[in-house]
């Protein structure tokens, strides 16, 4: 039985994301190698970390930061670039390996 090959305009572009908010559901977090690391002592709840997190792995509730989702983190470090009062550090993924 021969199943007839799709066209150019059925298959996907290599590299596009089809469906948003793929990453908390395929656990694309062990691509990291850098772990953003938060001191909530310092922070000011800002809340630019979650607005500028590509992956959304930053949640608020309650108009609060909440801890990073490291199951789908990347480790970009754009949370700690924005960060007013550098209150997350980038730290090599190795130091957290068992």
């Amino acid at each position: 039985m021969n199943t007839p090959k799709k066209g150019w305009k059925e298959i996907p572009i290599a590299g596009n994301i089809v469906v948003p908010g793929s990453s908390e559901e395929y656990k694309t977090g062990n691509w990291r190698s850098f772990r953003p690391v938060w001191d909530s002592r310092k922070c000011i709840q800002c809340l630019a970390c979650p607005i500028n997190c590509p992956e959304d792995s930053i949640k608020v509730k309650d108009g609060k930061r909440l801890e990073t989702n490291l199951d789908s983190c990347k480790g970009c470090g754009i949370c700690a670039n924005v960060c007013p009062v550098k209150c997350i550090k980038m730290e090599e993924e190795s130091k957290f390996q068992e």
